[in-house]
């Protein structure tokens, strides 16, 4: 039997049809996603973002860093950005709620539904990840990155990729707690380098970091002499990310 004989009959044209339509019609539902978050986050700058896992429970020791980290940001000024959910998003978004400044949520429709905790300024749902990643990095001054899971490198690898390749402007991007952190690191430096799939100056993008305290001084000493506000060529790059 041929490939082509394998292959399942072609869907029927009005069916196919139908669903060509719908998808082009989810676009605006998409666009819809975009242009609500940017009207509601537009003018929570300057802001952190903080990553980490959604497993960790209140009493953690990763929790109450965390929740310390936020709520420093917090009384510093910077509203902190988080995905809303339990574990380290708590955590975030409880230190920035009990702070001077905004606790925002990125919450996001799950199978399994995730719930959103109580500690959120400003909650905004979305339905799809990539809505909810742009608006992590269109909106953030800096990133904190705790110890997580694959959710976890996700975000973290979005925004170095970014970052690396100029598509967005340069910013902190934090790992907080050495230990966790160290083989990663590591394997960045002794593999990654020596394969020449990225350059040593590449490791400059990330910092790691292990005190609440220190995590504010880095964010300031990188805005040491300029304003938080994107610059207008950073801008217009923020808009084509």
């Amino acid at each position: 039997m041929s490939v082509k004989e394998k292959l399942p009959p072609l869907a029927d044209s009005s069916a196919s049809k139908l669903t060509s339509a719908h998808e082009a019609w989810r676009v605006f539902d998409i666009m819809s996603e975009f242009v609500e978050a940017t009207q509601r986050l537009s003018h929570i700058q300057p802001a952190v973002s903080i990553f980490g896992s959604s497993r960790i429970p209140p009493d953690s020791p990763y929790y109450k860093l965390t929740e310390a980290i936020a709520r420093q940001l917090s009384d510093a000024g910077f509203s902190v950005i988080s995905g809303g959910g339990p574990g380290v998003m708590e955590a975030a978004n409880k230190g920035a709620f009990h702070g001077k400044s905004l606790s925002i949520g990125l919450n996001i429709q799950l199978p399994h539904e995730q719930t959103a905790n109580e500690y959120q300024d400003i909650s905004q749902s979305f339905r799809h990840f990539f809505a909810r990643k742009y608006m992590f990095v269109r909106f953030a001054s800096a990133y904190v990155v705790m110890p997580g899971g694959f959710g976890t490198l996700d975000e973290l690898h979005e925004a170095l990729t970014l970052v690396q390749t100029g598509k967005s402007q340069r910013i902190p991007i934090i790992l907080v707690h050495e230990p966790f952190w160290r083989g990663l690191v590591d394997w960045f430096r002794t593999t990654m380098v020596n394969e020449k799939f990225i350059s040593p100056e590449d490791l400059d993008l990330i910092q790691v970091i292990d005190t609440p305290g220190e995590v504010v001084d880095a964010i300031f000493r990188h805005y040491e002499n300029r304003c938080f506000a994107p610059l207008p060529s950073e801008r217009e790059l923020m808009l084509n990310l």
